[in-house]
């Protein structure tokens, strides 16, 4: 073999990861998920929502706190018969200032299960924010991977073309000493227009890949190379996945709290029939003219009272809210065994997937050796004049397709594996070792859970 073409089948069979080699500050994939769960608005908004369900614990707490407000009246009125101090009619002037405040001693238990059931909403509302927390990081993962793969298949279609222009040479050359036809010539020319548009279309795949990339992690690609897939947290089996994604996945459990928050409205419902006592205090100072009577009109006023009240007939709207809220409880429980059902049919499909991509990986690790043999072999036959210019290149395609199909399953595996770990509820921070700080739902909630005053809202992403 002449070290020309020696050159030539190297450039063919050459392992693609020397044409891309990792830039300075190469990312990596726990990188990317990282910057993505800091900065990824969607992330952001899901927590300022959690932090705004926090306050329905507040907000339902208010029913055990006295209400407290002030007053003041300032009245004229024309008084007709009536003699002021001088004998005469005249206005009558009549001003007050007060506070009224009000307890409720007991409101058949509305309260009590309000805010267990404002509880069991932020508890659900934190299981959701941590699906879509799992959910961006899923998408970080699957962004990076896609990048990785179109920078690959670019890399593998300009070493294609590299290989096809040095082709295209060689068959203008033998054309040109009478050992070539011009049918090779066309053959090669259709075949590097084919590779050329090729090339094209993955370029483009590359700039909407990264896109998508800079859209959920929040700034450009930057020194990407196919990652490995994921191990951590892996089970070992469907139905250890299955199981484990039965007792940890967020929308199971927040399936779950919702049905208790269900629950305790079907009480809040049912309290509204039982009696209410209620006491009220009222202090208050009144004013009046002291020109208008004899007698003297400022004077200060206290009152206190206590009412209980029974209801016997609201018109039957606590009926139908008590019905209402059963039918909710209903639906809720519905949504739990719907939530088991998708968890299930996620697992199964990722965990087949991975297992699939794996052998993949094997086989076309398989067809790659053998179509470099092959294109080896042929190019020696066509040298020797026992195959033909287009068996070179339909070997060469074979090669271009295995290489592909190889960085194909690599991807696979590698998304295949995050998707298996997002399925069983699996992908979190301390999971998968990312160097960022993890949101804690807590914080806030137990700042805001018991405030009696405050206008300030916590300025956090």
């Amino acid at each position: 073999m002449t070290q020309f073409r020696r050159a030539l089948l190297a450039a063919a069979v050459f392992p693609i990861a020397v044409l891309s080699p990792l830039a300075a500050g190469a990312e990596t994939i726990q990188g990317a998920m990282a910057k993505a769960y800091a900065n990824n608005p969607d992330v952001n908004a899901a927590r300022a929502g959690l932090r705004a369900t926090d306050e329905s614990v507040t907000i339902a707490k208010a029913g055990y706190r006295p209400q407290i407000s002030a007053n003041a009246t300032a009245a004229r009125s024309v008084a007709y018969g009536v003699n002021n101090i001088n004998g005469a009619n005249g206005f009558i002037t009549s001003d007050s200032i007060g506070i009224t405040i009000s307890q409720q001693v007991f409101d058949g238990f509305q309260t009590l299960n309000r805010v267990n059931a404002a509880e069991a909403g932020v508890f659900a509302a934190r299981e959701q924010l941590r699906a879509t927390e799992m959910q961006i990081l899923f998408s970080a993962a699957q962004s990076y991977a896609n990048v990785a793969l179109y920078q690959e298949i670019v890399a593998i279609r300009k070493q294609n073309l590299a290989f096809l222009n040095e082709q295209l040479k060689a068959s203008n050359a033998r054309l040109q000493v009478g050992e070539g036809t011009k049918t090779d010539v066309s053959q090669a020319q259709a075949q590097l227009a084919a590779a050329q548009a090729l090339l094209a279309a993955a370029t483009a795949q590359l700039k909407q890949a990264q896109a998508v990339y800079a859209q959920i992690v929040g700034e450009q690609p930057k020194g990407i190379s196919q990652a490995k897939a994921a191990r951590a947290g892996i089970p070992g089996g469907i139905d250890s996945a299955v199981a484990l994604g039965m007792k940890q996945h967020p929308s199971i459990l927040a399936a779950q709290h919702a049905v208790d928050a269900a629950g305790f409205q079907v009480k809040t419902a049912e309290g509204s029939m039982l009696p209410g006592v209620a006491i009220q205090g009222s202090a208050a100072r009144n004013y009046g003219d002291p020109s208008t009577f004899s007698n003297p009109r400022t004077y200060n006023s206290l009152s206190i009272a206590a009412s209980l009240t029974i209801p016997i007939y609201k018109g039957g709207a606590e009926y139908g809210s008590i019905r209402q809220a059963k039918e909710t409880l209903n639906q809720q429980q519905i949504k739990v065994d719907s939530a088991q059902q998708a968890v299930q049919q996620s697992i199964v499909s990722s965990y087949a997937q991975l297992e699939a991509s794996g052998a993949a990986i094997s086989a076309n690790k398989q067809a790659l050796s053998a179509a470099n043999l092959a294109l080896s072999g042929v190019m020696e036959e066509r040298n020797v004049g026992q195959a033909t210019t287009l068996d070179v290149l339909n070997a060469q395609q074979q090669v271009l397709n295995a290489k592909e199909n190889l960085a194909q399953a690599q991807h696979d595996s590698v998304v295949a594996s995050y998707a298996v770990l997002t399925s069983v509820g699996g992908l979190t921070v301390e999971s998968q070792h990312l160097n960022v700080a993890e949101y804690n739902p807590e914080e806030h909630y137990n700042a805001v859970k018991d405030a009696w005053f405050g206008l300030r809202v916590v300025d956090d992403k």
